[in-house]
């Protein structure tokens, strides 16, 4: 484990040393490994960051509302309205690794205007180890790592977390005395509901998931998984009513992990799982069933793509 205090002090010269008397930008989602290298970044160079929230309407619910609230002491705070774009972006793509590359180059592109109006040098990012190692691995590539593009107009990244797992970033939060509705947070993927929609996003799949995984996250907060989520994962019939339906399969999957390297599938209450399916399909007419993933990783990864 991480020497938390040492790791800060250490992590605070080095944003201090690396950007100098320049600006930077952070890239800022609201969980907790951005949320640290915001903290860190603040401490290090002050006003001189512009922290960039950008809603690509891939976030989950409520979650720009909470970026607002939690992040309202950092004055320069930036809300990007670019739902639009990401989706757009996304449209006709199926393939997983297209679909984190398409929103990596655009993550990345959102960043560098934000950078022109910020007079910003440099981008900080919120990259952990376990995302260097799944992207170098091809297992998948990360939006913030392999699947950002060739060319990148800043003149430097800053990673201040990327030696650390996601259980060591935690405690770096609590030391920063960081709430603990982000240092507790369950992970969520930087690609957000694009990749918990098996093949094309489209605008009705990703609310879909939207909803479905905030009735996942409620129903399961008593058994506190690592991460639990809900994916779209294709179509079947049903039954509404007197009516035969072809709506959306959900696959609901909960597992408890360390440090999300390796991961076991919950086993949860059966009364919670019907609580779940009977809230998702009862609140969701476009869907006509829901499943639960037994799957550990290995053999599955934790998210769908």
């Amino acid at each position: 484990m991480v020497n938390v205090n040492s790791f800060i002090d250490d992590a605070v010269a080095e944003i201090d040393e690396q950007v100098g008397d320049a600006n930077a930008v952070i890239a800022l989602s609201g969980g907790v490994d951005s949320s640290v290298a915001a903290a860190l970044a603040y401490r290090a160079i002050g006003d001189r960051l512009t922290p960039v929230y950008v809603d690509t309407g891939l976030m989950r619910k409520g979650e720009t509302e909470q970026i607002r609230e939690t992040f309202d002491y950092m004055e320069s705070l930036r809300v990007v309205e670019a739902q639009d774009r990401f989706l757009d972006a996304l449209s006709g793509i199926v393939d997983p690794e297209e679909k984190r590359h398409a929103i990596g180059e655009q993550f990345i592109r959102e960043f560098e205007r934000e950078a022109i109006e910020a007079d910003a040098d440099y981008l900080v990012q919120g990259t952990i180890y376990p995302d260097r190692i799944e992207s170098e691995g091809n297992i998948k590539s990360h939006h913030n790592v392999g699947g950002l593009p060739e060319v990148v107009d800043f003149e430097g990244l800053v990673e201040p977390v990327r030696e650390l797992y996601k259980d060591e970033v935690r405690e770096v939060a609590r030391e920063l005395g960081l709430e603990e509705i982000i240092s507790e947070r369950m992970p969520f993927p930087g690609p957000g509901l694009a990749i918990r929609v098996v093949g094309e996003a489209t605008r009705e799949k990703v609310e879909v998931a939207r909803e479905a995984c905030h009735i996942v996250e409620e129903e399961t907060a008593e058994h506190d998984p690592w991460q639990a989520f809900a994916a779209v994962v294709g179509k079947a019939t049903g039954v509404k009513g007197d009516n035969r339906v072809h709506g959306w399969i959900v696959s609901v999957r909960s597992v408890e992990s360390r440090d999300g390297m390796t991961a076991r599938a919950q086993e949860l209450p059966w009364k919670t799982l019907q609580r779940i399916q009977s809230r998702i399909t009862g609140e969701n007419e476009n869907v006509a069933r829901v499943v639960y993933d037994v799957t550990h990783k290995p053999p599955a990864t934790i998210e769908y793509e």
